[in-house]
């Protein structure tokens, strides 16, 4: 069984995804607990923290998944792959969630917790999302969520040219914002990062200059606009911070979109009469693009109803991949031990071994071609009982490898480098 569970824009707002991370990480230590997790492949984006595994069993109870959407097999695929085309993020086509899978899938497989089966399943639903990008218009002229924050300010301010605009982190995120705020015409772009080298390469590109993370204040006092987007796990900007840092005239004409999730900024910093957005204030600019994009998004559909047909059927092949790789392996013996009997037997053969060689890997591929497409259609027909057969003539069942334990870091601190 393959199990999705998640939370996301659609279904919770940040302050619930933010509570959601130490949650998922009880639920998943729950379920390992009780159940036999193969595989397993996590992944956190600024709007949704999603868990896949892959269990033995064919249905999960006792266990309270509190705001999560939990669900299974073919609902879990289609997600998957409607989430690669960019049709379950909040700005409908955006491309930045291609790269989140890609990252995702490279990480979990390197650190063996990822198998053959979601390693197949995410190869799948990255190649669907790049093929809805080129046959559709799902992306043309999208807006990321960096350009919508930027969008958000504008609405606030009205024109950005001329104005100075903070940008706090240099990831992913704060250089889709840097790179939105290009557009503009602004009189200065600050970028402040942790790791003070992307800070500079960012702004270089960007025609900004960079600053300390320690010069935070000096950048405040003189910023119209500040765009956060940073991996801390807690507020960087706090009140009292703001406070000091700004002077009262310029606090109530001070705009900040804070996209990170945690959230970089207190909440409480609204009382100081600063215009404070989060990822929830970006519904409205989300909700403007879906609209955009329906047609796109019908077409999109179509592509991924064919896919994932194709995508059930490799997974069902895969369920006999290890009886037809026992059954070729065996056969290869066969093969071989005979071959060097026959040599042997021939003795000097004048160089023509490879002749003999290839006769008998012919042979021996031509006696097993309709024995090994039989089995495959099986498993595409849910022929148990011909694949059980099968196992049975060639003595060939493997048990799968369990995952024991959790990965080292907390799903907290497995993020899809969006951050900085």
């Amino acid at each position: 069984m393959i199990l999705n569970i998640r939370i996301d824009h659609n279904t919770a707002d940040i302050c619930t995804m933010e509570k959601s991370t130490f949650q998922m990480d009880e639920i998943f230590a729950k379920i390992k607990d009780k159940y036999l997790v193969y595989e397993y492949l996590q992944m956190k984006t600024c709007n949704r923290a999603e868990l896949y595994l892959v269990l033995n069993d064919c249905y999960i109870d006792n266990i309270d998944f509190l705001d999560f959407v939990v669900e299974t097999d073919d609902d879990a695929l289609n997600h998957l792959l409607r989430l690669s085309c960019g049709l379950e993020s909040m700005i409908i086509g955006e491309d930045q969630i291609l790269g989140q899978i890609k990252d995702a899938r490279k990480k979990h497989l390197k650190e063996g917790y990822a198998g053959d089966l979601l390693n197949t399943v995410f190869t799948k639903a990255i190649h669907v999302g790049q093929v809805v990008r080129k046959k559709t218009n799902i992306n043309k002229g999208s807006i990321s969520i960096g350009s919508a924050a930027v969008e958000l300010a504008e609405s606030v301010h009205g024109d950005l040219k001329c104005k100075k605009v903070l940008v706090i982190g240099a990831g992913k995120m704060g250089t889709l914002v840097a790179k939105a705020l290009v557009q503009k015409h602004l009189r200065a772009i600050v970028v402040a990062n942790r790791t003070h080298d992307r800070a500079v390469d960012l702004a270089k590109e960007l025609g900004g200059y960079a600053i300390h993370f320690d010069r935070l204040d000096e950048a405040m006092s003189d910023a119209d606009v500040i765009i956060s987007a940073t991996g801390a796990p807690h507020p960087i900007l706090t009140c009292e911070k703001i406070k000091n840092a700004v002077s009262p005239e310029k606090l109530e004409k001070l705009v900040i979109v804070d996209i990170a999730n945690p959230r970089d900024v207190e909440e409480d910093v609204k009382k100081l009469g600063v215009k404070l957005f989060n990822i929830d204030d970006l519904r409205g600019i989300a909700d403007k693009n879906r609209k955009l994009r329906e047609s796109e998004a019908k077409d999109a559909e179509k592509i991924i109803s064919e896919e994932l047909v194709l995508l059930k059927k490799s997974l069902k092949r895969l369920e006999v991949e290890s009886l037809i790789s026992d059954i070729r392996r065996n056969a290869e013996k066969i093969r071989s031990h005979e071959t060097e009997k026959a040599f042997k037997m021939l003795g000097d053969i004048d160089g023509k071994e490879k002749i003999v060689e290839d006769l008998t890997r012919v042979v021996v591929d031509k006696i097993f071609c309709d024995i090994i497409r039989n089995i495959k259609n099986a498993a595409e027909n849910d022929d148990k009982e011909l694949i059980e057969s099968a196992k049975n003539i060639f003595k060939t069942i493997k048990k799968p490898k369990k995952h024991d334990s959790l990965p080292s870091q907390s799903l907290c601190a497995i993020r899809t480098k969006n951050d900085a």
